[in-house]
């Protein structure tokens, strides 16, 4: 790529985190709440579409990686009194570490048995939370008070109940996500990540070790979506087994085949999509998973590789 389209590249990620920062200001109050969480839970499938996109590894069980953010930035705050950062920093590591164990023994298999292996291990870690009831509070789940979900500067408090510190908190989160994730994918590594998705035997031949890459991959991966976790925690008040259902394994894998696998912008557009879509077609009818359907329907037809995906392949080249 010559310097001209990479100076595009980067312009157009800060263009999209700018118009994000001045919706802020503009959106109403209801779009403003839902976009910030469009926004974490973006950081969360950019997180799964580093591996199914640029390693081609596909996972069920991602979940997993989610729920420990979320118990482990959420359980601290609740029952030992931990302060925010910590809290915050206590989730990415719970991630980084389940992230780094499943790894290890998943990347044992390959194909459909990595797949199957990675759902098996992200139910243990749901039914954990609902056995250790006494804790988690299962299906329940724990509400996290606001007086507990505050952050001190000096003599300034930011309230993460707070509408407006939520999706500051929730933009900066996904700008440095995003930046990072562009950083990563057009460096060594990803271009590794991309060689061992087109063709692993070669890349092994050519002296890769592709286990630590994939292992790599999974960890970095499952920090962004601990993060997530984490951070949807904290700033949305609330912790509950359903997070680490497999539906919340499946969520991001849509998200990111809507918007584009392999595109650094299509979780984003992938995870708006099917936000709004969802919201417009329960507004209208109680059997609103037919609009959903017929939706997801078009895409397949029109946008075989996700909504960015056939973008870059017909008309944008230069889209990372």
């Amino acid at each position: 790529m010559n310097r001209t389209a990479s100076a595009h590249v980067w312009l157009l990620h800060l263009a999209i985190i700018a118009a994000l920062a001045a919706a802020g200001w503009l959106l109403p109050d209801y779009h403003r709440g839902v976009f910030s969480r469009i926004l974490v839970l973006a950081v969360f499938a950019m997180g799964y579409n580093l591996l199914l996109g640029y390693c081609g590894l596909l996972s069920l069980g991602h979940a997993m990686f989610f729920a420990a953010g979320l118990y482990g930035a959420g359980l601290p705050l609740y029952h030992l009194g931990w302060g925010v950062p910590a809290s915050f920093l206590a989730g990415i590591a719970a991630g980084g570490l389940l992230a780094l164990v499943v790894g290890a023994l998943a990347l044992r298999t390959v194909g459909v048995a990595f797949m199957i292996v990675t759902m098996m291990f992200a139910q243990v870690v749901y039914l954990t939370t609902l056995y250790f009831t006494t804790w988690t509070r299962g299906e329940e789940g724990l509400v996290l008070p606001p007086a507990a979900r505050r952050v001190g500067f000096g003599d300034t408090v930011l309230s993460l109940s707070d509408p407006t510190s939520r999706y500051a908190i929730a933009l900066t989160l996904f700008s440095i996500v995003l930046l990072a994730t562009l950083r990563l994918v057009r460096s060594p590594f990803g271009r590794t990540l991309a060689g061992i998705r087109e063709n692993e035997e070669r890349m092994r031949m050519l002296g890769y070790d592709t286990f630590r890459a994939k292992l790599a991959a999974i960890v970095v991966s499952g920090l962004a979506c601990a993060a997530a976790g984490a951070a949807y925690g904290l700033l949305f008040g609330y912790v509950g087994s359903g997070f680490a259902s497999i539906q919340y394994s499946i969520l991001p894998l849509l998200w990111v085949l809507v918007g584009g696998a392999a595109t650094t912008l299509g979780p984003l557009l992938g995870t708006a999509f099917m936000f709004y879509v969802i919201d417009y077609a329960s507004g209208l009818t109680t059997a609103w998973l037919v609009l959903v359907g017929a939706a997801l329907i078009f895409i397949v037809l029109f946008f075989p590789k996700g909504i960015l995906g056939t973008v870059r392949e017909r008309w944008l080249k230069w889209l990372p």
